[in-house]
């Protein structure tokens, strides 16, 4: 079998014995197993004028392939164009967004660069695997040094509606170099139809003689590829002799029902509006005091962005004046933690919570509304309560589904959580658990490179 090349701007340890989730489970194995590359930035940040040279490590039988960015490419491509313009772009926030030629042209010039180092590195039968926004334009860029290997994208952040994304300056450039890929995967068909209705749009001006990927030797395959979670690797976490203990210590004392929230401190979240709903639950419901506690855990992200750091200065405020108002000597209603929690502690905190709380504003997946369902007890299980703007809303149909910008909703969702039958939980999370198997990681990563293996069309 042709050996698979992973590309993503951050690359993941092989050698850990427990990983940390998103590409490092999901690809570790197809790249052990073929022998594989995985190539992107190291995470180092040098001097201008610093050799930034390739740096190669094997970690097993995998090569680790990274390089460095100086401080302007960390500002302009990073902290500037994916994440001050491309993020919230993509999220449908453009009123944060900040368009910035320098940063445009930057994130040009490393995907160029990456792409000549990466280049050097390919055999002929390499199969290539671009992962994110961050590297959109890097098949464009091999192609044009002559890479004619089968190159595929997976975009893990909602592709938005034309109308959003013709906001981005020189959009045509940025979305045209998608059609130098072989296969481009989404996490939902709606986002497969938001691109199938731009490249519709955009059709009557752009040739092969304008833009010289769209030939008709090279055939797009455009999919929705929904990724999963390893089910039953989360589900053993869940249930160890300490993720037992936890529980208990959870479950102490006069508290009957834990609502749990994890999520990285990041406005597509709607963490701010969570806790507002939370406080207007307290207020709808107020039988439920003392006896009902909300954890939100959002580690920090990004923080050298403005819009970041408010978010956390609102949250502290939020659930200080939520505990002021409602807490009492033996009873503080919101449990806000804004560091990194280990895996296993989050699996073991899932399974002792009746209520996942799920509503981000615009998710492309979200994959902690899957290990909510893995986590819990089919004797007993928890509830998942879930925007409607995740993309994992479009298969988890049989948790209670919300319109995070409703308060009042997700209060009454929340209390019809907490007191709903057994019966009916155990209903609920039979199907949820069934299609969480069906669509795991495992089938989401076959799926898409048997697609890309596959000969052209």
């Amino acid at each position: 079998m042709s050996r698979l090349v992973v590309v993503s701007n951050r690359v993941g340890d092989m050698t850990a014995s427990t990983q940390s989730g998103g590409l490092v489970t999901a690809l570790g194995d197809a790249l052990r197993d073929g022998n594989g590359i995985w190539f992107g930035w190291s995470g180092e940040v040098v001097e201008e004028g610093t050799p930034a040279g390739l740096n190669l490590e094997r970690q097993g039988n995998v090569t680790i392939a990274t390089q460095p960015l100086t401080g302007e490419e960390y500002d302009h491509y990073y902290l500037g164009f994916s994440n001050r313009a491309l993020w919230p772009v993509f999220h449908y926030r453009l009123d944060l967004a900040d368009f910035d030629a320098e940063a445009a042209n930057t994130y040009h010039n490393v995907n160029t660069r990456m792409a000549k180092s990466l280049a050097g590195l390919l055999a002929e039968d390499d199969v290539v695997w671009i992962h994110d926004y961050h590297l959109i334009p890097m098949a464009a860029e091999l192609r044009k040094l002559g890479v004619e290997n089968r190159i595929g994208f997976f975009l893990h952040i909602p592709f938005p509606a034309p109308e959003i994304i013709t906001a981005v300056p020189h959009h045509e450039w940025l979305i045209d170099t998608m059609f130098a890929y072989d296969v481009v995967g989404f996490q939902t068909e709606q986002d497969v139809q938001n691109f199938g209705r731009y490249a519709e749009q955009t059709a009557a001006v752009m040739t092969p003689e304008t833009h010289p990927f769209r030939t008709a030797q090279r055939k797009l395959k455009v999919k929705c590829y929904p990724i999963g979670i390893d089910v039953d690797a989360f589900a053993s976490m869940a249930t160890t002799p300490e993720a037992a203990e936890r529980i208990r210590h959870l479950r102490r004392g006069t508290i009957s029902h834990h609502v749990i929230g994890v999520d990285r401190l990041d406005y597509s979240k709607g963490l701010p509006d969570r806790f507002r709903s939370f406080r207007r639950f307290l207020e709808m419901f107020p039988d439920h005091r003392k006896t009902t506690v909300m954890m939100q855990i959002a580690p920090p992200t990004r923080e050298e962005l403005t819009a970041y750091s408010e978010i956390r200065t609102e949250l502290e405020q939020l659930s200080g004046a939520i505990n002021g108002a409602f807490g009492d000597f033996d009873w503080t209603p919101v449990r806000y933690i804004h560091r990194s929690v280990p895996r296993d502690v989050l699996a073991a905190l899932f399974r002792g919570s009746n209520v996942g709380l799920v509503t981000p504003l615009r998710d492309g997946m979200n994959l902690v509304a899957k290990e909510y369902i893995a986590a819990q007890s089919r004797q007993d299980p928890g509830v998942l309560v879930l925007s409607q703007f995740a993309g994992a809303a479009a298969d988890l149909t049989e948790a209670i589904i919300v319109n995070p910008y409703d308060a009042d909703e997700v209060a009454a969702a929340i209390h019809a959580a907490i007191t709903m039958s057994l019966e009916e939980r155990r209903e609920r999370h039979d199907a949820l658990l069934q299609r969480i198997r069906q669509r795991d990681v495992a089938r989401w990563r076959t799926s898409f490179l048997e697609d890309l293996r596959a000969e052209a069309a």
